[in-house]
């Protein structure tokens, strides 16, 4: 039978909680990341300056990884433990910036600059024999900034790329679909199909066909985000929606972009508008988000099976994601879960033992990177021990659903001062980044604890659709005593689910 408390709990509980805290801070220090998850640094020769700008698998399960000077390498023995015998074997070069890999069959497909290219090694001998142009259709300014990052799969067999917007001068002239995500079909017809993005480093598909991307707080980008790209819609900046006006492009134009509005009222002027699926907010989770994953396997990563991992270039991290369809939109809450990565991280790549390999580089920005190298390839490796973690965050019309990796103790579990909840909005405006605006504290009025021992429902006052909540939860702790790993999570609450 489900227990519940209210504010206001008993004495009892709070003496009992506080001997439960000295208990196990007589037993130890609290646990530490590296006791769930150990980071395996790939050795990389002291001649080869690795900037990972994308990491794919060949059939055989080596990776394949090309940098940012346009040489992409076949890595062996990538999976010994420690890796005392990594190889770097040259598989193709004199590529224009490639920003990610995609296998498919016995191609390699990549974005450079300009031109959706493919590649493939005919005699077997780890050296890429064919290069083919798919589509070039767009054009390049010479500015330094106008990345392509991709390719992706989606659903229908397009390959999705997106398009960085300038930053600066435009030596050749300005260019169209800049700040766009395009479909590209197998016979190379280009699709522009989503417009607004800013510096949209990272683009991935769900399982389930849905099609996301990252982009990274700054002018008309309040915060970093995770977004859906759907088909039509306008993510917030007006760079390059003169595009729009071009044949080319399917569907209606966004119109009069306002300034300065809260984001939960941009949709109410620009109708084709896309509330991001997460929000992170700057420091308190990262500054340039890239690349992602869905936890495919099944278990051997940890307990996070069917969430997204998302690296951060400045942090040097990867942070972690839950998403859930609210009236028909996708959205969740954000989570830390690995810092102290050697470099700046941007590319993530499922093993075939379950590990996740990391490869990135600080070239352009500053990082938080470790190995002083300023680039990095590496393995995150579960330990196999259970970490006590919030591990997921779901909305409900009168509160939230918190539900853990392990049983909580019930004392503080249902003690409404374990937590603390606040929510907070940004501003849409030709600024760079938004400073968190409508700050309210919310009141938590009660705590409901499940039958399975390891879910607690919030009932919390307040609420409200359109806003970012944060929760703190320093004074939960586990069954046996142990905080939670990382106690805090962002929920962007796009909509708030019916009763």
């Amino acid at each position: 039978m489900a227990r519940t408390h209210s504010r206001g709990g008993d004495l009892v509980n709070a003496i009992l909680l506080s001997a439960l805290t000295v208990g196990v801070g007589l037993l130890g220090q609290d646990p530490t990341e590296d006791d769930y998850y150990r980071i395996v640094p790939l050795p990389i020769p002291e001649a080869l300056v690795l900037e990972v700008s994308g990491i794919t698998l060949l059939e055989d399960g080596r990776p394949l990884v090309c940098n940012r000077r346009g040489e992409v390498f076949v890595v062996e023995n990538a999976y010994d433990d420690p890796a005392e015998h990594v190889l770097f074997h040259k598989f193709a070069e004199g590529l224009q910036e490639p920003l990610g890999l995609l296998r498919q069959g016995d191609w390699i497909y990549l974005a450079q600059r300009g031109e959706l290219t493919r590649m493939r090694d005919v005699d077997g001998d780890d050296r890429a024999d064919e290069f083919e142009t798919i589509c070039d259709t767009w054009r390049v300014s010479g500015n330094y900034h106008e990345y392509n990052f991709g390719p992706t799969l989606g659903p229908e067999g397009n390959f999705w790329i997106t398009t960085n917007k300038p930053f600066g001068d435009q030596p050749f002239g300005a260019v169209p679909w800049r700040g766009f995500a395009m479909r590209i079909t197998p016979e190379g017809e280009m699709i522009p199909t989503v417009c607004g993005l800013r510096s949209p480093s990272g683009v991935g598909a769900s399982p389930w066909g849905d099609v996301f991307y990252t982009d990274n707080q700054g002018e008309w980008c309040g915060a970093s985000k995770l977004s859906l790209l759907k088909p039509g819609s306008f993510q917030g900046h007006p760079h390059g929606i003169g595009s729009c006006e071009q044949d080319l492009w399917p569907y209606e134009h966004p119109g009069e972009i306002p300034n300065r509005v809260l984001m939960p009222e941009v949709s109410k002027q620009v109708p084709s508008f896309q509330m991001p699926s997460v929000w992170f907010p700057r420091d308190k989770m990262g500054r340039a988000p890239a690349g992602f994953v869905w936890d495919t396997t099944e278990g051997a990563f940890g307990p996070f099976a069917g969430q997204v991992f998302v690296t951060d270039q400045y942090e040097a991290s990867v942070m972690r994601v839950s998403l859930e369809k609210v009236q028909g939109h996708w959205q969740g809450a954000c989570y830390p879960f690995r810092r102290r990565l050697g470099t700046g991280a941007l590319r993530l790549q499922w093993a075939p033992d379950g590990s996740l390999i990391m490869g990135g580089t600080d070239r352009g920005w500053q990082s938080l990177g470790t190995n002083g190298r300023g680039f990095g390839l590496e393995r995150i490796v579960w330990t196999g021990e259970m970490p006590f973690e919030l591990l997921e965050m779901s909305a409900r019309p009168q509160g939230f659903h918190l539900t853990f990796t392990e049983a909580v103790d019930p004392e503080s579990a249902l003690d409404p001062e374990s937590y603390g909840l606040s929510s907070f909005t940004y501003i849409l405006h030709s600024t760079y980044g938004s400073p968190e605006v409508e700050n309210e504290t919310l009141s938590i009025t009660s705590c409901t604890l499940g039958d399975d021992g390891r879910s607690v429902e919030l009932t919390v006052e307040g609420l409200r659709a359109g806003w970012l909540h944060e929760l703190h939860l320093d004074g939960v702790r586990s069954a046996s005593g142990a905080p939670v790993l990382h106690p805090r999570a962002y929920y962007t609450l796009a909509f708030r689910p019916e009763d």
